[in-house]
């Protein structure tokens, strides 16, 4: 089973799929690639990411601006843009230049009812920088920040030379978000690390995945700043607030 899933995954590396969102997004396009997971190949839209999904209509509301860190093939980018409509927007921001011509192809593809989608190729850390970004032998959604990473990547097969900014530089360019989403294979705490006037000046609904070795900083850095944090993947409505950052982690502003 193991040989059969590397092959599949080395001979569908370069295919890119169009496809469509669920109809609670207007069954949008985006274009995906099992190359950021065989999931792409063989399962619904709607059971891609049903967390993700959900965390979108409940949190994107019309007219939202919504950054997507480590945007990857853009699920969370488009579904965003379907749900803040003509007059939102979304910034995708994106260091793998494969993905980011695949995050063009979707944004260019929608209609005039959806939010307009901005592409930036890059990373995002503490600081504006030149980096090294390392493709994962395994998904192209495990790809990683070099010093970072997780199992799920099964080490690099490539290493490219990539340009970082902060999300407060962004800030210097795009509006305040009302919704950041962070997906940055444990480089949350150097995200975050470079983001303090942007939550000094506004207070979004964050989504953030966080490794757990970065749980206990990103837990006093959300508390210090007045946020709850939730299980983003717990299902009941009202959710209990919990005292340090799970994985799937939901910060609200108290």
């Amino acid at each position: 089973m193991k040989i059969i899933r590397s092959a599949l995954e080395t001979y569908t590396r370069n295919w890119i799929l169009r496809r469509r969102l669920p109809a609670a997004f207007d069954g949008v396009p985006i274009y995906v690639s099992p190359s950021a997971g065989l999931r792409y190949l063989f399962r619904r839209m709607s059971d891609i990411d049903p967390v993700l999904l959900n965390l979108a209509k409940e949190f994107v509301k019309k007219d939202a601006v919504v950054w997507d860190v480590g945007a990857n093939v853009g699920l969370f980018t488009a579904a965003a843009a379907s749900l803040a409509g003509a007059h939102g927007s979304v910034v995708a921001i994106e260091p793998d230049v494969w993905l980011v011509q695949v995050l063009q192809r979707t944004a260019k593809a929608q209609s005039r009812r959806v939010a307009p989608i901005t592409v930036v190729p890059g990373a995002v850390a503490s600081e504006v920088a030149v980096r090294s970004f390392v493709l994962a032998t395994r998904s192209r959604s495990a790809n990683f920040l070099e010093g970072y990473g997780t199992t799920q990547a099964g080490g690099g097969r490539e290493t490219m030379t990539t340009l970082s900014v902060s999300l407060d530089w962004l800030l210097g360019f795009f509006p305040a978000p009302a919704v950041l989403k962070i997906d940055v294979e444990g480089a949350e705490l150097e995200v975050l690390a470079g983001s303090h006037r942007l939550f000094d000046t506004a207070r979004p609904v964050v989504i953030v995945e966080v490794a757990a070795a970065a749980a206990s900083e990103v837990t006093t850095f959300f508390h210090n700043r007045g946020y709850a944090l939730y299980d983003a993947e717990e299902r009941a409505i009202p959710r209990s607030p919990v005292s340090r950052a799970p994985w799937m982690t939901l910060a609200l502003p108290a």
